[in-house]
């Protein structure tokens, strides 16, 4: 059976996701097992998921996928070049992917292999050290030099799907691995989109149809799954509304960093060296430690703090990161273990192969991480502590427990 890996956030899993799997199975042709390594409890946009891991692992496999894995939280809150890494690394150590499939607005893998290729050129990267300094962000460095050495073809560069493919491209090469990298047309809304089957689409809908703070927990009694009611969020398979219902009825979901807003602004005042966490550099430090201490809300934090040079996603990432403790040392070692969020019954027997043939431990019963020790005990009790931390954001205050991340086990689909 071939098995193909996809680096995700189903956040919330959508029909453009279902899509993507679809079609991915299409192009392979034949029996195809597929393997996804998802971000956890925050997203690389540098928020909260609007539903917990778990949750969105289960919407995962009920539409299609057969295995569902962690990406960390450091490598979820890095950068395009951070989080495609940690997702390539991983899917290279199961020792039993074919492919890495992704959707891009190219739908071609061949410009983006060229593109991959030039970006990784000294030429290229020495144009964007020379746009950095002058002041303008990465990502616009990134396109300026593109612009220079690839002319027309630069244009590769000035979509946010393209480039997370061309990271992934990226990756695989610097891994040196077997992986065999293929795209397709991305399906529905641009990427952060109010339209369409964008994810941020279906948050905004999720944050309407839950009304204001006074009455969140009370909305989903026309959420519950076997209900015959519309889903207020259209682009939403079943499966997904099924799950965002049940999470809603038990208080816990949807999550936005507004909810726990006290605690986020809390823990930046008690900091007095922002230079440590991940993503902070160029005297982003002075400005986190100056606003944090005094403005009132995050959103006045972060319109303090943007700039030119600064742009809003790198600042929400570079946010988080100070709120749960992620520092740059998190991300100076890949991924130390495998960690199992979801299965269906195809995926167990993936993941029985991977024991055999993994060059990384795997996690299934969250105690087994002591017998490992070290690195992979450090980042896993990290994990638990961004787990708890993310807790506190649920509507139904007996969900806010600690010490979730220890007893929950990985959700099983037969």
């Amino acid at each position: 059976m071939k098995t193909v890996g996809i680096i995700c956030e189903y956040n919330p899993f959508h029909l453009g996701h279902a899509a993507h799997i679809e079609n991915t199975r299409l192009l392979l042709g034949g029996d195809v097992g597929v393997v996804c390594v998802m971000s956890p409890n925050f997203v690389q946009r540098g928020d909260f998921a609007v539903f917990n891991k778990h949750a969105r692992a289960k919407m995962a496999v009920l539409m299609g996928a057969d295995l569902v894995l962690e990406l960390p939280t450091p490598y979820a809150l890095s950068s395009a070049e951070g989080f495609s890494a940690g997702g390539v690394y991983i899917l290279d150590k199961l020792g039993v992917c074919d492919y890495i499939s992704f959707s891009s607005e190219a739908g071609d893998i061949v410009p983006l292999i060229n593109a991959a290729r030039v970006a990784s050129s000294d030429d290229f990267q020495e144009n964007v050290r020379l746009w950095l300094k002058k002041g303008v962000s990465y990502a616009a460095a990134q396109q300026k030099a593109a612009d220079a050495v690839l002319g027309a073809d630069g244009s590769v560069f000035s979509t946010p799907n393209n480039i997370l493919g061309i990271e992934y491209i990226k990756a695989v090469k610097a891994l040196s691995s077997d992986l065999q990298p293929i795209t397709m047309k991305r399906v529905g809304g641009e990427h952060d989109s109010d339209t369409g089957f964008s994810a941020s689409a279906v948050r905004l809908q999720l944050r309407g149809a839950m009304g204001t703070a006074a009455d969140r927990g009370t909305v989903p009694l026309s959420w519950r799954a076997k209900t015959k009611e519309p889903s207020p969020c259209p682009p939403l398979p079943e499966h997904s509304v099924s799950v965002c219902a049940e999470e809603i009825r038990l208080g816990r979901g949807p999550v936005f960093m507004e909810n726990a807003e006290q605690a986020v602004l809390s823990r930046l005042r008690a900091i007095d060296d922002f230079s440590q966490f991940l993503g902070v550099s160029d005297g982003l430090e002075q400005r986190f430690l100056r606003l944090a201490k005094s403005e009132p809300t995050i959103e006045a934090v972060l319109r303090g703090a943007k700039s030119k040079r600064f742009v809003m996603s790198r600042l929400r990432r570079v946010l988080m990161c100070a709120v749960l403790g992620v520092k740059k040392e998190h991300t100076m070692f890949p991924p130390p273990y495998i960690r199992v969020l979801a299965a269906s019954q195809v995926g167990t027997d993936i993941l029985k192969s991977m024991r055999k043939a993994a060059s990384l431990p795997i996690i299934t019963k969250p105690a087994s991480v002591y017998k490992l020790g070290g690195y992979a005990e450090q980042m896993f009790t990290l994990e638990a502590a961004a787990t708890d931390f993310y807790n506190l954001a649920y509507q139904d205050v007996s969900a806010r427990a600690g010490g979730s991340e220890w007893r929950t086990s990985p959700v099983i689909i037969r």
